[in-house]
């Protein structure tokens, strides 16, 4: 029981992980934790638009444990192409610390979980990349290009980085993206650099 709850009190450190993205109507940019709430909720509501059928119950917990990682290694912009590798190594030696704070069976779940989303090669892992993608750009669509505008992201880098993987887990979604984002463009809500800073 104890280390449940040291697991799960460690885990409220995601709370203090600031992305780039902020919440509709609010002047301070999201957390990690948010961000994981709010997309295992959506891909709950998307899995009608699944093209195959899904354990969206495994779907949920790739999603809610895919950041977790961030707990040490901070969250860094999806667009940063720099560094990927080492980002991505560093983040495993968190996950491995942090769900090191359970016995061994839970441990191991959590730890299959974690790499079938970073493998991304089932169906519940491409559909949990295609929600994950998909919430920034929902929410910088809802703030008039907030962080795209910030980090100096332009549209073409937008759609050659989030549609691949959208289109890919959630075809339906991405189709219906694209036209917004084409519609944003058109309102001046992207950057002109392609920025490597940190944050989503």
């Amino acid at each position: 029981m104890q280390q449940i709850i040291d697991f799960i009190l460690e885990l409220d450190k995601l709370k203090g992980v600031t992305r780039k993205t902020r919440p509709i109507g609010m002047d301070r940019n999201e957390n990690s934790a948010e961000h994981s709430w709010q997309i295992a909720m959506l891909a709950s509501a998307l899995q009608r638009y699944a093209t195959t059928d899904l354990d969206i119950s495994r779907v949920i917990m790739l999603l809610l444990v895919h950041d977790i990682g961030e707990i040490d290694t901070g969250d860094t912009i999806f667009y940063a192409e720099e560094g990927a590798e080492q980002r991505k190594a560093d983040e495993r030696v968190a996950v491995e610390r942090i769900f090191g704070l359970l016995a061994e069976g839970q441990r191991d779940h959590y730890l299959t979980l974690w790499q079938e989303f970073d493998d991304d090669e089932t169906a519940e892992a491409r559909f949990a990349h295609a929600v994950d993608r998909a919430m920034p750009v929902l929410l910088n669509l809802a703030n008039s290009g907030q962080s795209w505008l910030e980090n100096g992201i332009s549209h073409e880098l937008v759609i050659a980085r989030v549609g691949p993987p959208i289109e890919r887990g959630c075809p339906e979604l991405w189709r219906h993206l694209k036209t917004q984002l084409e519609t944003a463009r058109d309102r001046g809500w992207f950057g002109t650099q392609q920025s490597t800073r940190r944050g989503d």
